[in-house]
């Protein structure tokens, strides 16, 4: 199931109806995992407790959120996706109580309200609004002493701390980093939503740490070649992955981007390709030629489709692909070509120092690469070695 790869336990006979009522309710392909995820939970303990599916009712919920909590605290489903799970079994004949519909708590509501302001005005992908959402539950559900129950009233800078210590203390300067950027984005969410009478995001000084101090890890333009050829463009599923691997390698598309790719981004006429980055960012690229051949075998083996994502699972149930397969595809490409491992991100550096060799500037990488900023494509200066040494001063005393 899309989710999970542990079977669902007494909820097995629904997770498809399910996801089908998921896409109803406007939910993304990516942004249905977690609620699968929850209904085989849920399924799995129902399993171990010996209860069927039509026993479902208040005191039951009740006990699975106790067992979630006592095992997994920081994993607690939402009484909102809860809900929406709930009103779905009653609605195909699987329950008969009517009062199943569990009611949102005032913590439920603020952090519904925050979901959809992460979706529909920052465009934060499902991925990035799922790990947004369960940072500003655990540091609103933490203040137990705060009267309105959602954890937001009397909310000052002394709490914001206290939690920020406990947080990254126990992490990592760039997972410590991750804590501070979620934390902002909720608090600033509260000022503007009236929540918080102060804008206490501003208030939150950045993790210390040294930027872009390591140099991007790449790989050889034959080692590239090698990986390409080990695909089998005979059979679908070799020609499928050699179409994403010439996106990785010839066009530095993040995994994301090639998931997301649809049949409609191609404009064969023209040679562009659409590509649809962060926060809802399209971008227009030319479409190198053997970049179209690849994509034009895969989709002539592929065949008719309803489906207008272009690259789909091989195995039924067929669906779009997700981000992290990509990383599958590189990793066994890998194994097949005799190369040590890479992640599907080491192709896009790779093509940035070939840029760079072949006398691109910066600005003409970071185009390509579609970088916001200047100064993230900067790092890729310290991968051309060999221009490096053109300009370094001779150690003194010696010679260059």
């Amino acid at each position: 199931m899309t989710g999970t790869r542990r079977k669902p336990g007494r909820m097995g006979p629904y997770v498809d109806g399910y996801r089908a009522r998921l896409l109803e309710l406007g939910y993304t392909q990516g942004s249905t995992k977690q609620p699968l995820l929850w209904l085989g939970q849920l399924g799995r303990w129902m399993e171990r407790e010996g209860l069927q599916v039509g026993e479902l009712d208040g005191p039951v919920i009740e006990a699975f959120f106790a067992a979630r909590r006592a095992n997994e605290p920081r994993r607690v489903p939402g009484r909102r996706g809860v809900r929406i799970m709930l009103v779905y079994l009653r609605d195909v004949g699987a329950l008969t109580a009517e009062d199943l519909v569990l009611e949102l708590t005032p913590l439920d509501e603020v952090l519904g309200e925050y979901r959809r302001w992460l979706v529909g005005e920052r465009g934060l992908a499902a991925a990035t609004v799922i790990r947004y959402e369960m940072i500003a539950r655990r540091f609103l559900a933490g203040r137990a002493g705060s009267g309105d129950g959602a954890g937001t009233e009397n909310l000052a800078g002394g709490d914001v701390a206290a939690f920020l210590l406990a947080e990254c203390g126990r992490v990592s300067v760039p997972s410590a980093k991750g804590r501070v950027c979620e934390l902002r984005s909720l608090l600033r969410f509260l000022y503007l939503r009236g929540f918080t009478p102060v804008a206490l995001a501003d208030a939150i000084p950045p993790v210390a740490g040294w930027r872009d101090t390591g140099i991007p890890s790449t790989m050889g333009r034959g080692e590239v070649d090698r990986l390409l050829a080990a695909c089998d463009r005979g059979q679908l599923q070799g020609a499928r992955n050699f179409a994403i691997l010439m996106l990785l390698a010839r066009l530095g598309l993040r995994s994301v981007e090639v998931a997301r790719l649809e049949l409609e981004d191609l404009h064969w006429r023209a040679g562009e390709i659409i590509v649809r980055g962060k926060a809802r960012r399209q971008d227009v690229l030319p479409l190198p030629r053997e970049v179209g051949e690849a994509l034009a075998a895969y989709l002539s083996l592929r065949g008719h489709s309803e489906e207008r994502h272009v690259f789909l699972t091989v195995r039924a149930p067929t669906r779009p692909i997700r981000a992290d397969l990509v990383g599958d595809v590189v990793q066994r490409a890998c194994l097949r070509a005799g190369v040590g491992h890479v992640g599907a991100h080491q192709l896009r550096h790779q093509l940035a120092r070939e840029l760079l060799r072949e006398g691109a500037s910066l600005i003409d990488v970071s185009q390509v690469l579609r970088h916001r900023d200047l100064a993230t494509t900067a790092i890729y200066a310290k991968v051309d070695l060999d221009r490096l040494r053109l300009v370094a001063q001779p150690w003194p005393g010696t010679s260059r």
